[in-house]
């Protein structure tokens, strides 16, 4: 499997994308990560569902991307994944979304639904959060290691985020095939709620339960999560 590296132009920042298998013509899976996540995470995915071209962005303040002292609400997020379908030229592409990604993922549907040909949103509700006084700094601290190595999100970035982030409801309806991914442990962020909203806002929406998992279904059940993706996008 080939894989290279690019990187998107989105104003006076610079957005670092992984594209897999680039000559391949089916359909492509974008990936967009989680809170703290960096495109380089995905690279094992991208190998299971090879030859399939995959395409994995670090948001702003994540992994190899820049890091702009303001601009973490969600329209800022919403602009970096746009950034890099226009770079990559992707005209059409199933869309995933991790977590916190999955805000970003619906923020992007909201305006540019036409080249999206079905979603995956995996273990967070349909809105965007805005994070409680205090959020930063004891994330920060939770995580001081990974932050002396700079290898996920950057502590301006988290400082950026608390900040500026927004509450909001996503309450677009989702025209497209839905597949949510939903962990059934204590940890999950999706409650039962989350997901009769996921009904009401998509009439083909479907399920995934991940009876083993939270919150964190690739480190629990990586597998599973895995071939339940590649029989999705079939």
């Amino acid at each position: 499997m080939d894989i290279s590296s690019h990187r998107a132009s989105n104003g006076k920042i610079e957005i670092h994308y992984l594209i897999s298998n680039g000559q391949d013509t089916s359909v492509p899976l974008l990936i967009c990560p989680g809170l703290s996540e960096t495109a380089e995470e995905y690279v094992e995915l991208m190998t299971y569902l090879s030859p399939r071209k995959c395409v994995v962005l670090s948001f702003r303040g994540r992994g190899q991307s820049d890091t702009p002292e303001n601009g973490y609400d969600l329209q800022h997020h919403v602009s970096d994944i746009a950034a890099v379908v226009g770079d990559a030229q992707l005209n059409r592409f199933h869309l995933y979304g991790i977590s916190r990604g999955v805000a970003y993922a619906l923020g992007y549907m909201e305006k540019h639904s036409s080249g999206v040909m079905s979603v995956i949103l995996q273990e967070y509700p349909a809105e965007h959060r805005a994070m409680p006084e205090g959020w930063a700094k004891d994330y920060i601290n939770r995580y001081q290691v990974q932050f002396s190595r700079q290898r996920h999100i950057r502590p301006e970035a988290v400082r950026g985020i608390e900040r500026e982030s927004t509450q909001l409801r996503l309450s677009k309806g989702i025209n497209k095939k839905l597949l949510v991914l939903r962990g059934k442990l204590e940890d999950s962020l999706l409650s039962d709620e989350d997901c009769r909203r996921y009904e009401r806002l998509c009439t083909e929406a479907s399920f995934a339960l991940f009876e083993h998992s939270g919150h964190d279904l690739r480190h629990m059940e990586k597998e599973l999560l895995y071939r339940t993706i590649g029989d999705f996008i079939l």
